[in-house]
């Protein structure tokens, strides 16, 4: 199944998609409520052309981030660093603020008199469904509702400016799409074939499988999970693989106009273009 979170007629809802539709939820707002109401009150489809679609959950907390999660990512930021280090033993947790947080196909601000060096990552976004803590690696899955697409844009002079932690840089206003909807596991198996690319104004500069990440799904929920508690909705990004502007000789960054489109298969698409 695949369930969007979408803006028409001025009212915020939530839906099944079927297609090239809609099918509205009747009474749910959160991904609590879709859980605990199903999806048994439905209201008449609505073509998705006609929606406005939003990120699909409505963040009631930062979202949680992987970083260093693809060899060869972690391989390309050291070179560029100029650093000679191992890729760690654990996965490393970072969070982004929830008002950097769009759409689809919303227009990613440029933040011109904060940064010259935004960038792209796309990554696989898992959505929790069932609440937990300390959660085994062998039962994580049971806790996953779906997945979703999301695009951890980057101020990089602002991530290195404070100190080597990264929120700041990865927090600007109105600067991160996640979408278009939350895809259920049972539509994609062989979740570890499943290409993951980012194009920036038709150029494939990021280009792997989902098979490539140095920790798994279930490895990274099972760590993160320990003494912190996982709630319904929670959103956590998995690390994004190499191609990344910053790696790039020369360094290559967004500006005005570009189109940005992140991808995964089996779930879809997001396209947007970076504001003035």
């Amino acid at each position: 199944m695949r369930f969007a979170r979408y803006l028409v007629g001025g009212e915020v809802s939530y839906g099944m998609v079927d297609g090239t539709f809609v099918e509205p939820l009747l009474d749910v707002s959160s991904v609590a409520d879709l859980l605990e109401r199903g999806l048994e009150h439905r209201a008449d489809p609505v073509p998705i052309a006609d929606v406005r679609l939003l990120p699909p959950v409505p963040l009631v907390r930062n979202p949680f981030c992987v970083g260093w999660n693809y060899d060869d990512h972690f391989a390309e930021g050291a070179a560029a660093r100029g650093t000679d280090v191992a890729p760690p033993d654990h996965p490393t947790y970072f969070t982004k603020a929830t008002t950097s947080i769009i759409g689809p196909a919303d227009v990613i601000t440029r933040h011109a008199d904060v940064t010259d060096s935004l960038d792209w990552e796309v990554e696989l976004a898992v959505v929790i469904g069932q609440p937990g803590t300390n959660i085994a690696e062998a039962e994580a899955m049971n806790h996953v509702l779906g997945f979703t697409i999301a695009n951890d844009v980057s101020a990089r002079n602002v991530q290195r400016e404070h100190g080597g932690q990264w929120f700041r840089g990865k927090s600007l206003d109105a600067t991160s799409p996640l979408g278009p909807w939350i895809v259920t596991p049972d539509e994609l198996d062989h979740l570890e074939t499943r290409p993951i690319r980012c194009r920036v104004n038709g150029e494939v500069l990021q280009d792997a499988v989902l098979g490539d990440m140095h920790f798994g799904i279930s490895r990274i929920i099972a760590e993160l999970s320990r003494g912190v508690s996982l709630l319904a909705g929670d959103v956590i990004l998995t690390g994004t693989p190499s191609g990344v502007g910053f790696a790039r000789t020369p360094p290559h960054f967004l500006n005005s106009g570009d189109v940005v489109e992140s991808e995964i298969a089996g779930i879809g698409q997001l396209r947007n273009v970076v504001g003035p």
